[in-house]
């Protein structure tokens, strides 16, 4: 290869590379306003994302990839945990968090802070950002949802799961309902016994929960259930 030919391969691709990036980059940020759906960038939603700042949120959590990894990512929070969730966690964090390893401190927010903070979340879970956090992906949930599902005659304790519905309410991945959080959240902040304690009483525990108790199922198939749930975080699909 000669010297002419050689600088002439380099300058064609710097060149070339340089046009394919500043394209990219141009694309990206004319593409904004409709990824983050602007149009519902309102004022609760400036207000939320405010309150969100004054009480120092990100020195625990993660949003959009800032903030801090001790507490849960709250990109997809809205999605994850439900506007009524947020509430919870928001209005009485001592109580919900009682009995976790993880401590949420009492922010005393105001009726109308925990609203608009409602809203931001709410905006920022539909903002179009490829799916991310990566745990948080309905896709990624897809197929070991169907895996497990698809287990549960050789698995008595997905069966039982099964048999009492709970996926009416709550969900594995991206299949199931939207009422509870997630089952495998929830193993990967309890352990089984816990679960299994709840699933006897749950307004002994959290008093005021909608959760309906499980006489009917015995303690060892209550605590089967929970070393169950606690499994799935175990296995790698804790969010």
């Amino acid at each position: 290869m000669t010297p002419r030919l050689a600088k002439g391969i380099f300058w064609i691709g710097t060149l070339s590379s340089l046009v394919v990036f500043l394209a990219m980059t141009v694309h990206t940020h004319r593409s904004f306003d409709a990824l983050t759906h602007a149009d519902a960038l309102d004022a609760r939603v400036v207000e939320g994302k405010r309150a969100f700042e004054r009480h120092n949120c990100n020195d625990c959590h993660t949003i959009l990839g800032f903030g801090a990894y001790y507490a849960p990512d709250l990109t997809r929070a809205h999605a994850r945990l439900g506007e009524d969730g947020i509430r919870r966690r928001l209005e009485a964090p001592e109580v919900l968090f009682a009995d976790s390893y993880r401590k949420m401190p009492q922010q005393h927010l105001s009726p109308r802070e925990i609203e608009d903070l409602v809203v931001f979340l709410g905006w920022v879970s539909n903002i179009e950002n490829h799916d991310w956090p990566p745990q948080d992906s309905p896709n990624r949930w897809k197929r070991s949802t169907e895996r497990i599902l698809a287990g549960a005659a050789m698995s008595p304790a997905a069966a039982l799961v099964k048999q009492e519905s709970c996926l009416e309410c709550h969900a594995i991945g991206g299949t199931g309902g939207g009422a509870g959080p997630r089952l495998e959240w929830i193993g990967g902040r309890r352990d089984a016994e816990w679960v299994a304690r709840y699933l006897a009483n749950p307004g002994a525990v959290f008093p005021g929960s909608r959760m309906p108790a499980y006489p009917n199922l015995s303690e060892g198939q209550r605590l089967m259930i929970g070393e169950f749930v606690v499994g799935l975080a175990a296995s790698g699909r804790t969010p």
